[in-house]
């Protein structure tokens, strides 16, 4: 019985066992992407690997290309600046100096071929890490409290969409390509209105032609926005950061 017992220990270890490879195997997904090198070189064909601890890419050789001079790199999360997710591009940037651009942050830009989908990336590191992850994706799945369609502002032109409020989270939702994004309270700065047609929601995105590198998204809304709903917002981002905000629309009673 004992024997049996061993045998039967043995064969349930290599079930969890396998289970668990498969699970892990399932945390890392692969794509096949074009290195931009930004106008240094041609972009070159890569395979870019993203699993939970970290994002791994891996030139392919081409034409009277020798493996040392291909481009490979890995990053764990810890040394990313910002990760910025789209369906058709993933851009990281990293605390090392482009020392011939005057110590500008080192930027590594893949281009996603046709037919590959990053929200498994997304649903991967939503919650996994902080405000230094940009999804310009929509989460879809959120479940909105109310919603509001809206024109978001551009330089040159604009996008039209509808911004989705959460308990959690305000998802954009555009058909326009890379205008979508999805912000957690806590990847947001700031939000403010100067009247019930307009809201800004100022986020920790880089954007170097924006005060304080932050990114501000200037929405003209389709529909007014009720003053209660706007504080209701603006507590939700007030708890999330533990500190006070400014904001155009007073609170009654103030």
């Amino acid at each position: 019985m004992e024997y049996r017992s061993q045998k039967a220990l043995a064969r349930t270890g290599l079930v969890v066992l396998a289970l668990t490879a498969v699970s892990l195997q399932a945390t890392e997904f692969r794509f096949q992407v074009l290195h931009d090198h930004l106008l240094v070189r041609k972009d070159q064909p890569a395979t870019l690997v993203v699993d939970e601890h970290g994002i791994t890419f891996q030139e392919q050789s081409r034409k009277k290309k020798t493996p040392d001079q291909l481009h490979h790199g890995h990053w764990g999360y810890q040394d990313v600046e910002q990760l910025y997710v789209s369906p058709d591009k993933i851009k990281i940037v990293t605390y090392q100096d482009r020392k011939w651009a005057l110590g500008v942050d080192q930027e590594y830009e893949f281009k996603l071929l046709p037919g590959q989908d990053v929200r498994p990336v997304y649903e991967l590191l939503k919650n996994r890490l902080d405000r230094r992850f940009v999804a310009a994706v929509a989460d879809e799945q959120v479940e909105a409290l109310w919603t509001l369609p809206v024109k978001l502002l551009g330089k040159l032109s604009g996008s039209q969409g509808t911004l989705r409020f959460s308990g959690d989270r305000i998802v954009y939702l555009s058909d326009r390509k890379g205008a979508s994004r999805t912000w957690r309270y806590q990847d947001i700065e700031n939000i403010s209105s100067s009247d019930p047609y307009q809201l800004t929601i100022t986020s920790y995105e880089r954007a170097a032609t924006h005060y304080g590198s932050r990114k501000g998204f200037n929405f003209q809304l389709k529909q007014p926005l009720d003053e209660k709903r706007f504080n209701l917002v603006w507590r939700r981002l007030n708890a999330v950061h533990g500190l006070e905000l400014l904001t155009s629309i007073p609170e009654k009673g103030n």
